[in-house]
C-alpha cells in the first residue's frame, strides 16, 4: 500500500541554462533513492533534484511518485539517459529486477520517463554507463577502450570496447564473478563472488574480526595498516579477470577508492601489473583515480548515454 505521501524533494539551485543552449536529461535509479540533473555539453550539472521512497517498496506507486517529483526539468532536454541499479534490459528500457526493491521487477522505466520528461529516453545498467561520463567528461577521453569501476558499498565495471560500451543481453556488473571456487557466501546464493571479498562490508568485518580500530579505507591508509593492501589485492582480483578477457588498458575507479590516496590507487595497480605480466607485448595497464566526479559519475553516464545516442 502506498503512504499517499509524496516522496522527500529536495531540489539543488544551478546556473541558469541559456535560451537555445542544447542539455543532456539524467536520471539515477538507486534502491530507496531517484535523482535527475540536467547537464551541459562540457559536462557541467546545471540542475539537480533528488528524492527519497520506502527502500523496500512493492507499490508501483511510490516509485512512479519519485520519479515524477524528481524529472521536472526546468528546460526541455534533448533526451534523458538513466543510470539503473539491478538487472537491465536496455533495449526494452525495462528494469527486469532489484532484489532490494520489488516493485522495480519488471518496471517500463523508459516509458514512465518518457511520459514524464517528453523526451526520448535510453536505459542502462547503472555501473556499465558510468563508463560513458568518463568517456565524455573524465579521464577516458579520447580513448575508444578502457574500463570504469565502482568501489565501496557497491561493486561493479563498465567496459568501453572500441567505441562501444559491452552490454551484451542478460550481462551483469561483474560483481558476481567468481574469484574463489570455495570463497564466502554471496548474497546471489552462489560461493566465492568478487563482491564478497571486494566490498566495503568485507573490509569492515575483516578490520573487526582482527581488532582493528581502523575500519575505512581512509584510517587504514592513515594507519599504514596491512588490511589495506591485501583489500587492493582483492579489487585487483576481478580487474585481472577483465584485463585478462578484454585488456583494456585503463582502469578508472570512482568511489571508496579515492579515499586510500596514492598507497591504495598503486597497491591495486602494482598486483593488477603482476597478475598480468604475461601480455609481455602491451603496455602495462594503469589504474586512475577519478576524484572530480564523486557522487555525480552516473549522472554524467546518463548524459554521455543521451549523447552516444546522438
Amino acid at each position: 500500500m502506498s503512504t499517499g505521501e509524496r516522496p522527500a524533494l529536495r531540489l539543488v539551485p544551478a546556473p541558469a541554462v541559456e535560451p537555445g543552449a542544447p542539455v543532456l536529461g539524467a536520471v539515477e535509479l538507486l534502491p530507496g533513492r531517484v535523482r535527475a540533473a540536467l547537464v551541459d555539453l562540457s559536462g557541467e550539472l546545471l540542475w539537480r533534484a533528488e528524492a527519497a521512497y520506502p527502500r523496500g517498496t512493492a507499490d508501483l506507486a511510490e516509485i512512479d511518485a519519485a520519479l515524477a517529483e524528481v524529472v521536472r526539468f526546468p528546460v526541455q532536454p534533448m533526451g534523458v539517459g538513466v543510470a539503473a541499479a539491478g538487472l537491465v534490459d536496455a533495449a526494452a528500457g525495462v528494469i527486469i529486477e532489484v532484489n532490494e526493491v520489488p516493485a522495480l521487477h519488471g518496471y517500463p522505466i523508459a516509458a514512465v520517463l518518457a511520459g514524464l520528461a517528453g523526451a526520448p529516453v535510453h536505459v542502462e545498467h547503472r555501473a556499465r554507463l558510468q563508463v560513458l561520463g568518463d568517456r565524455w567528461f573524465g579521464p577516458g577521453r579520447g580513448r575508444s577502450t578502457f574500463a570504469s569501476v565502482s568501489t565501496g558499498e557497491v561493486l561493479g565495471v563498465g567496459i568501453l570496447y572500441d567505441g562501444e560500451v559491452l552490454a551484451p543481453p542478460g550481462g551483469r556488473s561483474g560483481a558476481h564473478m567468481t574469484v574463489a571456487a570455495s570463497g564466502r557466501p554471496c548474497t546471489c546464493g552462489a560461493r566465492g563472488c568478487w563482491k564478497t571479498v571486494a566490498t566495503t562490508p568485507w573490509l569492515r568485518a575483516e578490520a573487526e574480526r582482527r581488532g582493528l580500530g581502523a575500519r575505512t579505507v581512509h584510517e587504514l591508509a592513515e594507519a599504514g595498516d596491512p588490511l589495506l593492501d591485501e583489500y587492493a589485492g582483492n579489487i585487483a582480483l576481478g580487474l585481472v579477470n577483465i584485463q585478462q578477457l578484454f585488456a583494456p588498458g585503463l582502469f578508472v575507479l570512482h568511489g571508496e577508492a579515492a579515499e586510500g590516496g596514492e598507497r591504495f590507487r598503486a597497491a591495486i595497480e602494482r598486483r593488477l601489473r603482476e597478475d598480468s605480466s604475461w601480455a609481455t607485448d602491451a603496455e602495462p595497464p594503469q589504474v586512475l583515480v577519478n576524484t572530480g566526479a564523486a557522487d555525480d559519475i552516473a549522472l554524467l553516464g546518463g548524459a554521455g548515454l543521451v549523447l552516444s545516442h546522438n
